[in-house]
This record gives C-alpha cells, structure tokens and sequence, in this order.
C-alpha cells in the first residue's frame, strides 16, 4: 500500500503553497477560482481526505455533537436520532450517539466517555430525573434534555404534554362506560410516564384504575399475566411502546380479543399499531419536531445564546380507532382461543 496523500502532496502536484490548499479546503474566498479548481483536481487524483478532527483541534472549534439515549432498539428514539442526524448534516455537524441500555450506572459512563470527545454540545434523553447527579465535573457544555423530563430545573428541555394525552385516551375509555382499566408501563421512575399515570387518574372519574409497572424485559412479566387471567378488564391502556407491545402479544396468547374482549389504548403511536385488526387507538408523539426543536436549542446555545433555560411542551395526536370504539359495556367474553400476535 502506498503513502497516505498528506495536504502537502496535494501542494506539490498541484504547485501551490499549503497556506493555498487550506484555504480552498475551507472555502475561503481569497483563492482565485482557477487555482481552486487545480487544488481540487489535485486532491481526488491523489485521494486526500481531510482530517476533519485535526482541523478542528487547531482551530479550536468542535464541530461534534454527543447524543445519549436510553435504549437505541426503541423505535421512536431511532426516529428521533434519524431527525438529529439530518439536521446536524446540514448544519455541519458530526453526531457521536451512544446508549446508556435504560441503566443510570451505564448512562454516567457513556457521559464520561462522552467528555473526552470535547463536544460542542450534547443532547440526551435521561434514563430518569436524576440527570444532574450524573454529569462529570468539568462537563462545560451547552446540553438539551429532550422527551424525559429532569428534576433539575436548570436544564433546557423539550418534551410533550404527557398528563393531557394520557387524559383524553383514559376520558374516552372512562365516557365508553369502562367500569375498570388496568394501567401498563415499564417503571414510574421515568418522569414521563410517571405524568402520564397522574394523567390516566385525573380523568378516570369514576372508572377504577390498576396499575401494573413491567419493566424492561422484552416480554410481559408473571404478575401481568396472572392479573389478566383472573380478570379480565374493561380496558388496558398503556403508557408506552414497549408495554404497549407486551400486552397486545400477551392478550394474543390468552385468547382475549382486543376491541372486543377490552378496549385497548397506548400512549406512543407506531405504525404496527394502524395496521392490525382492529388498529390501536393511540397518542402519538411529534418525535421529528421534539428532536428539531432541541437541535435548534443546542445550536443556538453553542451559538452563544444565554437566555434563561427554555422548557418547551409538544402536543401529542390522540387518533381513536377499533381497539377502543368497537368495544361496548356489558359484553359477554367470548371462549378463549389462542389468536396471531404481532411478532409470534
């Protein structure tokens, strides 16, 4: 294998100074368009390829965003990365994106690790509230909290309006004639869906409301299982994708038919959900505008703003359909018989 074309070869063949080269590689416009064009014709015969990271250590600039995010398989936090990738693109910037695998210990290493990039920012979407108690001294940048909401009131945040969008999705249930609902989501120690549960019981009246934490497993637990074989309620609705996917796959091994058996409703809306029989009522996220909004915080922020921390809250699309709608008081479950799931 040949040399590796350095910015000096590129001088040489295409006799000019480095000073010049590096002027056409930044664009500036004090090289004349002819010179230009044979430093450029230079550069693809050799195959130079700038070293972006040593550029921008001697110019003291960092053109490098860190992105930290709970668990990078969920799909609205891979929509929401796409989004961030696409704007720092045209912005100019390079992400570096990490997962912290819903573990607080995990997400204050990938912060650390994340410090000896010497970011210009960093957008993360916190395990829980306690963003603050892990940050690593010295962590001098500009940092936009986004759909997770931080106990500290010192952070810049976008997330959505949880509680209203839980609230009008339980409202219908309870106005349908629902007499009890059964409440699912992975753990109340995340702040968002601790709001949607005092949403769901701010607007219950008088439907009962059970709540079921499930964690994080890929599966329904035993104690969710044992709760819908002794009874089944009226209604589910869950606080988030994950149980949202547990429940409706658990529903399929247990016989019971959704929208029929039980009305069925899930906070995050995906396209699964509009495509089964009967499709999903559900409150869906403005994922694309939550994560435009943050990168255009972060880059306001590293662009010198100073103003107070902005708390900025979405509003969710709430679109009821057959799981919900097709379901009436005083039904009679039919024999229980094992039905197709969604992935087994």
């Amino acid at each position: 294998m040949g040399k590796r074309p350095s910015i000096g070869m590129v001088a040489s063949l295409a006799g000019v100074s480095v000073a010049t080269v590096s002027n056409v590689l930044n664009r500036k416009a004090s090289v004349s368009p002819e010179i230009a064009e044979r430093v450029r014709a230079a550069v693809d015969a050799l195959g130079y390829v700038r070293d972006q990271r040593a550029a921008r250590l001697r110019s003291g600039e960092s053109r490098l965003v860190g992105v930290i995010v709970p668990d990078l398989t969920n799909p609205m936090f891979a929509a929401f990365l796409s989004t961030l990738e696409q704007r720092a693109r045209l912005d100019g910037y390079d992400l570096v994106v990490v997962s912290a695998h819903n573990q607080p210990g995990e997400e204050a290493q990938r912060l650390r690790h994340l410090r000896g990039w010497r970011p210009a920012g960093l957008i993360v979407i916190p395990c829980d509230g306690a963003l603050e108690e892990r940050l690593p001294p010295g962590l001098a940048v500009p940092i936009v909290v986004a759909d997770r909401i931080p106990d500290a009131p010192g952070f810049d945040l976008v997330a959505v309006d949880n509680a209203a969008a839980a609230a009008t999705l339980v409202r219908r249930l309870a106005r349908q004639g629902c007499r009890d609902c059964l409440v699912a989501g992975t753990s109340l120690r995340i702040s968002n869906v601790r709001e949607r549960w005092e949403g769901a019981l701010g607007a219950a009246g008088g439907m009962r409301l059970d709540l079921v934490e499930v964690g994080f497993e890929d599966h329904a637990p035993p104690a969710l299982e044992a709760r819908l074989r002794e009874e089944v309620p009226d209604a589910v609705f869950c606080l988030d994708h994950e149980t949202t996917l547990a429940v409706y796959q658990l529903a399929a091994r247990l016989g019971i038919a959704v929208g029929e058996d039980l009305a069925f409703a899930s906070f995050d809306e995906m396209e699964w959900m509009r495509l089964v029989t009967p499709p999903v009522s559900a409150a869906r996220q403005p994922v694309e505008e939550m994560a435009e909004r943050a990168w255009r915080l972060l880059v306001g922020r590293i662009g010198g703003d100073e103003a107070p921390p902005e708390r900025l809250r979405l509003t969710c699309a709430v679109t009821f359909r057959g799981s919900t709608s097709l379901w009436t008081p005083g039904r009679t479950l039919r024999p229980r018989r094992p039905i197709t799931s969604i992935g087994g």
